[in-house]
C-alpha cells in the first residue's frame, strides 16, 4: 500500500509512537470496561506525547462522541475509534487547498534561527529539481552571515544557483534581484530565506512587508507560498512560535522539521488543530530525501 517513503516516516516517527501509540496498547489491554477512568489515562498518554491539552481535550471528546454513537462497549475497539478520530481531525478544511503543480511559483521561508530553515530549504530545493524544476534560490537572510553561507553549501549540494550580496545588505533588494533573474532564467521556483528574528517582530514584520509587496509588483504572475518552518523537538513551544509569527504575517503552511529526533511528534495534530494551518512537509532524518510532502493518512499509518 505504501512505498519507501512511508517505511522513512515510520522509522522517523519511532519515539513518538513508543511514547504515544503503545502507551494507549498497553492501557487499552488492561481496560475492562469504557469509562471516565480509561478516558482519563489515554488523555494523559496524549497530553505526554505533546499533543497539547486544549486538543487533547477535544480529541477526547470527540472520541466519546464516536464510542457513545457507535455503541462500542469493547476497550480494543477504542484503538481503531481513536486513530479515526486523529485522522479526521488532520483532514479537517484541508479539502480545498490548492496543493497542484505549478507554473511559477515563489516560496518565501521563514522561522527561527536553529530550526532548521536553511536546511529545509535546501532539501526543498533539491526536491524539487529532481522532479525536474529549474530552481533559484535567494539569500534575503542578510541579517547572519553564516546564513547566506549556509544557504550557499547547500545551492551546492542541490545542484541549484543563488543569488545573494553581503552580509547586512536590504533584503528586498536581493529578492528583487532573484526575481529578474528567475525571469531571465525562465525559472520555475524560487525559494526566499529570510531573516528569523521574533524577538524584534516589528522589524520582521517591515521587511516581510517590504518582500511581499516587491513580489506582488514585480512577480505577479508567480503563486507565493509563505512556509513557517519550526523545530518539531520543542513541542508545544513550536506552536506558540507559530502564533507570534501569524501575528507577523499570514502564513500557508508549516514546514516541521527534526521529528525523527522527538517523542513529540503529536505536535503535528496540535498545530494543526489549534493554528487551523496545513502542515506541508516533515522532516524525518538528516539525508536530502527526508523531507516529505505531508499527508496526514500516511502519518496516522506510521503512528499507529
Amino acid at each position: 500500500m505504501f512505498g519507501k517513503l512511508f517505511d522513512n516516516l515510520k522509522t522517523g516517527l519511532t519515539k513518538t509512537k513508543n511514547a504515544l501509540t503503545d502507551k494507549i496498547n498497553e492501557t487499552l489491554k488492561l481496560a475492562i470496561t469504557i469509562d471516565e477512568d480509561l478516558y482519563e489515562e489515554l488523555e494523559e498518554i496524549l497530553v505526554m506525547a505533546d499533543i497539547g491539552m486544549d486538543t487533547t481535550i477535544d480529541i477526547i471528546e470527540r472520541l466519546k462522541d464516536k464510542i457513545r454513537k457507535e455503541k462500542i462497549n469493547d476497550p480494543n475497539k477504542v484503538y481503531d475509534t481513536l486513530k479515526e478520530v486523529i485522522k479526521e481531525m488532520l483532514l479537517e478544511g484541508t479539502e480545498n487547498i490548492d496543493y497542484e503543480d505549478y507554473n511559477k511559483k515563489v516560496m518565501l521561508i521563514i522561522g527561527v534561527n536553529g530550526a532548521g530553515k536553511t536546511t529545509s530549504i535546501g532539501k526543498l530545493a533539491a526536491k524539487n529539481k529532481n522532479a525536474g524544476k529549474r530552481v533559484l534560490l535567494a539569500a534575503a537572510d542578510t541579517f547572519r552571515a553564516a546564513a547566506i553561507d549556509q544557504l550557499e553549501v547547500w545551492s551546492k549540494r542541490a545542484g541549484v544557483d543563488i543569488v545573494k550580496h553581503s552580509e547586512g545588505s536590504d533584503p528586498a533588494a536581493v529578492v528583487f534581484d532573484a526575481i529578474s533573474a528567475s525571469k531571465a532564467r525562465n525559472i520555475d521556483l524560487l525559494i526566499c530565506d529570510t531573516a528569523g528574528r521574533l524577538h524584534n517582530k516589528k522589524n520582521l514584520m517591515d521587511e516581510l512587508a517590504k518582500i511581499g509587496r516587491i513580489l506582488e509588483r514585480e512577480y505577479s504572475e508567480a503563486k507565493k507560498e509563505t512556509l513557517l518552518v519550526l523545530d518539531g523537538t520543542t513541542g508545544q513551544n513550536a506552536v506558540n512560535q507559530a502564533k507570534q509569527f501569524m501575528e507577523a504575517c499570514p502564513i500557508d503552511g508549516i514546514i516541521l522539521t527534526k521529528l525523527d529526533g522527538t517523542a513529540k511528534g503529536g505536535v503535528v495534530i496540535s498545530i494543526k488543530n489549534t493554528l487551523n494551518i496545513p502542515v506541508r512537509y516533515i522532516g524525518v532524518g538528516e539525508g536530502i530525501d527526508d523531507l516529505q510532502e505531508f499527508n496526514s493518512e500516511e502519518f496516522v499509518e506510521a503512528l499507529f
